[in-house]
């Protein structure tokens, strides 16, 4: 267990999270943009820390050693618990959604920019603060007028119609769209579809990508999925979290 203080916090956040990189690296982000930063690799420690300490955001993997991040977000549903700020691999989509319903506010996929996760955090407070529900009450993303509904598993057009993308197609793009402006290579994508159960492998990802792209510009003339030689494959913003 972990504690850093800074003289006027903007809140205390306690990092949950058995990677010890992640766990510093987040760590000493969010001390350097003023928050009092407590953390733990496990759930046994959260506990000590929650039973010692006031904490306004936990940010909880969702993948830990002993109990896991959903029991535990399904255990601190009472008032008066911390907002819950939930990170996951890349494609764990069902337990993200799982999640949400057992009362996380938010989630981010991992691996995640510190910016965005700053982002997210400073996000929920805010609503915390107003008074306003913090729980997310929707997922999807809308970008260049296409809107992807994650729980419907549906892309809709930007003239409303319905676009039909296979467990493939869609397991990419909903990869691409939780990390706009990222380069995710071919291994990267993989372990996506792996996680989604979803059927593709190696050099199939262009294949697919490829069959996406198809599907995109029937309804847009923007490149959406942008291919970067020796890279991998990025999408770019705008993109919105609905």
């Amino acid at each position: 267990m972990m504690l850093a203080t800074n003289p006027r916090p903007a809140a205390r956040v306690l990092v949950v999270d058995d990677d010890a990189g992640l766990r510093g690296e987040i760590t000493e982000y969010l001390i350097d943009n003023d928050f009092e930063v407590y953390s733990a690799p496990d759930a046994d420690e959260m506990n000590a820390v929650l039973a010692a300490q006031s904490i306004d955001i936990l940010v909880l993997d969702l993948m830990l050693p002993g109990e896991g991040g959903l029991s535990i977000c399904q255990r601190l549903q009472e008032s008066g618990r911390p907002s819950i700020l939930m990170l996951s691999a890349m494609g764990e989509t069902v337990d993200r959604i799982v999640g949400l319903e057992l009362g996380a506010d938010d989630y981010l996929g991992k691996p995640c920019a510190p910016r965005e996760l700053l982002a997210r955090i400073r996000a929920i407070l805010r609503r915390k603060r107003g008074g306003l529900p913090s729980r997310a009450v929707s997922i999807g993303y809308g970008f260049c007028g296409f809107r992807l509904d994650v729980l419907r598993r549906q892309l809709q057009a930007p003239n409303g119609v319905t676009v039909l993308l296979t467990p493939g197609e869609f397991t990419l793009l909903h990869a691409f769209l939780e990390r706009p402006d990222q380069v995710l290579t071919r291994d990267q994508l993989l372990d996506a579809a792996r996680r989604s159960d979803a059927e593709i492998f190696d050099r199939a990802i262009d294949v697919q990508i490829s069959r996406l792209r198809r599907k995109l510009s029937a309804f847009t003339d923007r490149e959406i999925i942008a291919t970067l030689r020796g890279a991998g494959y990025m999408v770019s913003g705008p993109i919105a979290r609905l």
